[in-house]
């Protein structure tokens, strides 16, 4: 324990020592910090190419590595230095610095709750793409905490609230609410920060593609998967965040109903996750459709067998007319890298079986928040679009 402390401890002094201009190397030409950088941290930076350049001061260390990229090299005066052989792939990666075994979020960077646990993250820039970046002369919608107190969990909840720019310049106003799920290893916090999902929807409304909306952004208790000892790892994941769904309809959604200006007819309420948010959305909207009308799959589409499909989620596909009728918008979303053969057949399974759906894929993006980033992009202008 002593050394696992100690190794802590070097690694957040060592690096804070760097911060401050005792590393004496000229920068990487043609690199900039990462954004995701606290103030000052020159490093981790990216290169114009998309490399990606680590620099850790551990003199004491005997191997330093970066999770996502390798082992580091040590130099003379300390500083363990690592360099990606290419380009990296573009968007939001985590990391953490591993320190002789020790592993820590990088104390250069800004925490993210990934992985079942505070890390760092570090953002390859897409080229001449902004959805996601905060536009000048565009009005900003706020992000706030909303507590509330959970009789099924026995504690105080927190949700993560998004208004739009106008919410308080129109106190008569009501508006639609989007539930908006995270995936495992993740919490309330990650679609606002990873996902950035408030500067696109900033965006989107302010380009008129988007309704403004109420999104409502909980903890799906997914945070970190950890079976019992003894326990069958299967059985253990059926039962991983189980209790959700009941503190959705039960406490989530009445106190948002009672807390801001929101429509509370099911016409005004959709549902969308990403990976197993996703399947936590099908499986909550899908056994209460009268209570959703807009259901989006993230990289998370649910145990949908087409070949039963008469019998799955209750029959809620039995018959396609009336699922049609009061589903408006069924979206399925996917990256083109991780293996969106299931979700592309199951979409056109159910198309075949008359249930209207909408697929949409990535390109070059796998199981990661530019995938998401881009499936809110393409789902949010969808949705509160239905005829009154």
């Amino acid at each position: 324990m002593k050394n696992v402390l100690k190794f802590l401890f070097s690694l957040l002094f060592f690096s804070s020592y760097a911060v401050y201009g005792q590393d004496a190397q000229p920068l990487p030409e043609g690199t900039v910090p990462n954004e995701h950088n606290i103030v000052g941290a020159e490093y981790p930076r990216i290169g114009k190419d998309g490399r990606t350049y680590f620099r850790v001061y551990a003199p004491d260390a005997k191997k330093v590595e970066i999770s996502f990229r390798g082992e580091m090299k040590k130099g003379e005066d300390g500083f363990w230095t690592l360099v990606s052989e290419g380009p990296e792939v573009v968007g939001f990666h985590y990391y953490q610095v591993i320190i002789d075994g020790v592993s820590a979020a990088d104390p250069n960077g800004k925490p993210f709750f990934g992985m079942g646990k505070w890390v760092s993250g570090i953002e390859i820039p897409e080229k001449d793409v902004n959805y996601y970046k905060p536009r000048k002369g565009v009005s900003r919608g706020v992000v706030s905490e909303s507590w509330y107190y959970s009789d099924i969990r026995n504690e105080w909840r927190r949700a993560l609230v998004y208004t739009p720019a106008e919410y308080d310049k129109n106190p008569e106003k009501k508006y639609p609410v989007l539930y908006l799920q995270h995936g495992m290893g993740e919490n309330e916090t990650s679609w606002a920060n990873q996902g950035k999902m408030n500067f696109i929807m900033d965006n989107l409304i302010a380009e008129g593609k988007a309704t403004p909306m109420i999104v409502v952004m909980d903890n799906g208790n997914i945070e970190n998967f950890r079976p019992l000892p003894g326990e069958n790892p299967n059985e253990a994941r059926r039962k991983f965040g189980a209790d959700f769904p009941a503190i959705l309809l039960n406490e989530i959604i009445p106190h948002i109903e009672s807390s801001y200006r929101v429509l509370t007819d099911r016409e005004n309420r959709a549902m969308a996750g990403l990976s197993w948010g996703g399947l936590q959305t099908f499986n909550i909207t899908l056994n209460n459709i009268d209570k959703f009308s807009h259901i989006g799959g993230f990289s998370g589409a649910g145990q949908i067998n087409t070949d039963q499909l008469e019998t799955a989620y209750n029959g809620v596909f039995k018959d396609p007319k009336v699922f049609n009728e009061k589903v408006h918008v069924f979206f399925l979303g996917i990256g083109s890298e991780e293996h969106p053969e299931r979700t592309k057949n199951l979409s056109e399974g159910l198309k075949k079986a008359g249930i209207n759906n909408i697929y949409y894929e990535s390109p070059g993006t796998a199981h990661e928040f530019l995938t998401w980033r881009r499936c809110l992009n393409e789902f949010v202008p969808l949705i509160f679009k239905q005829k009154k």
